[in-house]
């Protein structure tokens, strides 16, 4: 079987499925790619056994056949070659030989039969988004996932499809993020999924910013997005998501605005000389004013003073100073507002003129 085509062809498929394929894996076989030759194109799929993304790059094929190759060496193999170039890949018993101007290479080859590919369950949801719309959903929240967390339930980001708003919700037990579209889908579906981190990662990189409009696949256990050019498949986790409705904070009954780029870079200063384990920081906000202090063990003390539009009572409370910094990078606005109760309640965060998107920090004693 001969397959011919571009560099460019093939490389921004395998690009886009890299990320996929671990660097260590317990199946050989998952550290490779699996090639579908078809007359006018090849599919390429890449797994983890818990996320597959399905690509397709334009070629020319004689005959039909399955087999793998080694994803990351095809892949730099196509960085490598200069730009424009010829590929001819031709399958000879149990390799593969990759041609190019002068260059020739051989790669080694495994059994496609023996490559796993996920085949969920018939779809009982299926509903479509902007690309765009998912895209945003998934960067103004991921940030919030926990990471190796015992509560397997929040290394991940929540899905939420009611009266016709989608949304998304992810937190680690010390913030939470909320992000949501209104009325976008079908008011009749109530689906609430986990969706792992990797996926969510993958799609954040994945997703474009574009008005084309993407398929949505729920099923039982698996999540089926369809793109232009691609087909993402993931596993979902089984599990209770908290319910993020409590943790949103309510009886807020102080409001303080501050420029979001004076604050961050404020922030960034004070966080210099903060405790580098708990990382906190002491907000004390007062008559249009709020100031920050910093200090370490080595009694080391950073203090920055900035001008923000409060007059309400006085509070003093302690924030991570990595998750508000993280919040500010998420809110596009210029201006953020935050809410506040008391030196115990969590702050609520937003950007003027936006509550689509809105943040909660919880405080910490200092």
């Amino acid at each position: 079987m001969k397959i011919v085509t571009k560099r460019e062809a093939l490389l921004d498929p395998l690009q886009r499925i890299g990320g996929v394929v671990e660097r260590r894996q317990t199946l050989p076989i998952l550290s490779n790619i699996l090639i579908n030759a078809k007359s006018s194109e090849i599919q390429i799929t890449a797994t983890d056994l818990e996320v597959e993304l399905r690509t397709q790059a334009v070629a020319e094929c004689g005959g039909e056949g399955d087999f793998t190759v080694p994803a990351r060496k095809i892949l730099d193999i196509c960085k490598a070659l200069p730009e424009g170039a010829d590929i001819i890949l031709e399958v000879d018993g149990d390799k593969a030989k990759i041609r190019s101007g002068r260059s020739r290479f051989s790669l080694g080859i495994l059994p496609a039969q023996d490559y796993p590919v996920i085949e969920p369950t018939a779809s009982s949801s299926v509903f479509t988004l902007k690309e765009s719309e998912l895209k945003q959903l998934i960067e103004k929240t991921q940030f919030a996932m926990a990471q190796q967390d015992v509560r397997y339930y929040l290394n991940g980001m929540l899905l939420e499809i009611r009266d016709g708003d989608v949304r998304t919700v992810a937190t680690d037990g010390h913030r939470l993020a909320l992000s949501e579209c209104i009325n976008t889908v079908d008011s009749d579906l109530d689906i609430q999924v986990i969706l792992p981190r990797k996926a969510v990662l993958e799609l954040g990189r994945l997703l474009k910013d574009s008005e084309d409009e993407i398929k949505l696949e729920l099923s039982a256990n698996y999540i089926r997005i369809l793109m232009a050019g691609a087909v993402f498949t993931s596993k979902l986790i089984d599990g209770r998501f908290p319910d993020y409705q409590r943790v949103m904070p309510s009886g807020t009954n102080k409001e303080l605005r501050a420029d979001k780029i004076l604050l961050k870079q404020s922030l960034s200063r004070a966080s210099i000389l903060s405790n580098e384990k708990y990382r906190g920081i002491r907000f004390s906000a007062s008559n249009n004013t709020l100031q920050l202090q910093a200090h370490n063990p080595k009694q080391e003390e950073a203090e920055e003073e900035l001008e923000v539009d409060y007059s309400g009572d006085e509070i003093k409370i302690g924030f991570n100073v990595g998750y508000f910094i993280d919040v500010l990078s998420a809110i596009k606005e210029d201006e953020i507002i935050v809410e506040l109760k008391d030196s115990n309640s969590s702050a609520l965060i937003y950007g003027k003129d936006n509550s689509k998107n809105r943040y909660v920090v919880m405080p910490m004693r200092i």
